[in-house]
């Protein structure tokens, strides 16, 4: 059996499960590498990532590097004699940090590799309207998750999935996995496959404002998959045009119903309770809305507030 010392590296609430797992099954974490504290809302206060603030409640060592190849964290690193690094939603590591561990450093990706490399999957997944996906744990090298695969689990996608409910999903299967190849590491019995070289197609590029715009000339169902794979975060949005006002319109919760229709696409049909949007194909009701300035609310309760011309639109 080989004596695993892991360091540990991560950042947001998706990795805070992986690392919570291994410390639960007593894994000897001598370090936790995490994002740097940023200055956020309106205060700019300084927030700590998730990851630290676990690692910190559970008494663990946190490094916070600004610079992976700086020479001073290096040797930070080396001096915490890991065998084992494990990688998990953090950023592009320099070959001098992942070839230091005897073991090798091994990332969790949340798709089965090698569709939807990149750095938004869960995403990527739910907007092209997937019906599966999973998790992969695969070896590090100088190229954004190209390494030897170790392993991979796989999941369903349902149609009412959003990318919160498969973000949580993914990281207890996830946990899982990671376990898993830390059991084979520690036995000595862990074997790799290669990903194929060909042009890979399914690609989970990095979200952006641009890509969470609502193209309501779309089919239904792929405006439906756009704003649940958006939900709750980072959101699709879209222009709202009423009573000569532009109001930009967060989008969370919708459902959708297949009907032939006469209305002009793109018009707001709505009444004390409820919004609906024509689009090709039936109507998309909104269910969970934001307003410039307000909070997310359900759209009845934003109706209480907000007064709609007849000639109402989305952009």
């Amino acid at each position: 059996m080989n004596k695993l010392r892991i360091v540990f590296m991560g950042t947001p609430d998706f990795a805070v499960g992986i690392l919570d797992t291994l410390v639960k099954n007593s894994y000897e974490v001598v370090g936790v590498i995490t994002a740097p504290d940023k200055p956020a809302g309106r205060g700019r206060k300084l927030q700590e990532s998730a990851v630290k603030k676990y690692a910190v409640a559970n008494n663990l060592n946190v490094l916070q590097p600004t610079n992976l190849k700086n020479e001073d964290f290096i040797e930070e690193l080396k001096a915490l004699q890991a065998n084992l690094q494990i990688i998990v939603a953090f950023r592009m590591l320099p070959k001098v940090v992942w070839e230091i561990p005897e073991f090798g450093t091994f990332n969790l990706h949340a798709s089965l590799l090698p569709d939807y490399r990149g750095a938004a999957p869960i995403n990527w997944t739910i907007i092209n309207g997937e019906t599966k996906t999973g998790a992969t744990t695969f070896f590090i090298d100088d190229k954004i998750d190209t390494g030897e695969i170790i392993l991979q689990s796989e999941i369903d996608i349902t149609e009412n999935d959003t990318a919160g409910t498969l973000h949580d999903k993914l990281m207890h299967s996830g946990a899982s996995l990671v376990l898993e190849t830390v059991q084979l590491i520690e036995k000595g019995e862990v074997t790799t496959k290669a990903q194929p070289k060909t042009p890979i197609e399914k690609v989970a590029y990095k979200i952006h404002k641009d890509t969470c715009e609502i193209n309501w000339d779309k089919p239904i169902e792929t405006i439906y998959n756009h704003i649940r794979g958006l939900s709750p975060y980072p959101a699709s949005w879209t222009t709202l045009y009423t009573n000569d006002e532009e109001l930009f319109l967060k989008v969370y919760q919708v459902e959708i119903e297949k009907t032939t229709h006469d209305f002009k696409l793109k018009s707001v049909i709505f009444d004390k309770k409820t919004i609906k949007i024509a689009v090709e194909g039936g109507f998309v009701q909104l269910l969970e809305i934001q307003l410039p300035g307000k909070r997310k609310m359900k759209t009845q309760d934003v109706l209480n507030g907000l007064k709609l011309s007849e000639n109402a639109h989305v952009g």
